[in-house]
């Protein structure tokens, strides 16, 4: 009986990872991005992650996020197999067209309304996107832990901020840049202050982990 529950399970998860698999697709500066996508719909969300991770850091939210949305979690160019101008410090590239073209894609693919969760450098490139898309084009973007490189006021995106209190780097608190930011954002947009340290993706493994998702799919569901 333990082995047709161990191969049953084995069943499912094979059935849970094989949801997922690996496309390409053109930057408009002649770049390619390498992302995997989970999911079905048409409803699209861009994880879009920080500068120490990749797309395959995203597996565990995108599991979850498959259940209501076709998700695409991607590799910036430098990482991977994407590639573009400026990867060589990836820093400094213009990698909010990474995210717009990972926008275009599942557009093309069906997707009615699309949003974006990034985190640290991905965040920045996320609220960049916005900046630079047209009206309606981006419905949503999650800044984890991060808040737009661009002016804050040129957003054309709902918004939601989430950072912890203590979060900092080399240069500082980050809280009162991103609050900063937030504030210079239109309507309508939410900031959420957590308790502790942890930056961005390194949210999920604190034990906000769960709260962090629930108000993630809140404010993705919200009318």
């Amino acid at each position: 009986m333990r082995k047709v529950f161990a191969i049953a399970a084995a069943l499912l998860f094979s059935q849970f990872t094989a949801a997922q698999q690996t496309v390409s697709f053109p930057t408009s500066d002649g770049g390619v991005v390498f992302a995997d996508v989970y999911g079905t719909g048409d409803k699209g969300i861009v994880l879009a992650p920080g500068g120490r991770f990749n797309k395959e850091s995203w597996a565990p939210q995108a599991h979850t996020l498959a259940a209501g949305y076709r998700v695409l979690a991607l590799d910036f160019r430098g990482y991977g197999q994407s590639r573009g101008p400026g990867q060589a410090d990836p820093m400094d590239a213009p990698l909010h067209l990474d995210v717009l073209a990972a926008v275009h894609y599942l557009r093309e693919k069906g997707a009615k309304s699309i949003s974006v969760i990034g985190g640290s450098m991905g965040g920045g490139a996320a609220g960049d996107a916005s900046i630079a898309s047209q009206p309606g084009e981006i419905d949503r973007v999650v800044f984890l832990g991060a808040s737009p490189n661009g002016p804050a006021d040129k957003l054309n995106s709902r918004t939601l901020f989430i950072v912890a209190r203590d979060d900092a780097s080399g240069d500082g608190p980050r809280l009162p840049k991103i609050r900063e930011q937030y504030e210079k954002a239109p309507q309508p947009k939410e900031l959420i202050v957590l308790d502790g340290s942890a930056h961005a993706q390194y949210l999920f493994q604190t034990d906000q982990g769960e709260r962090v998702m629930r108000e993630i799919l809140r404010f993705l569901a919200a009318k």
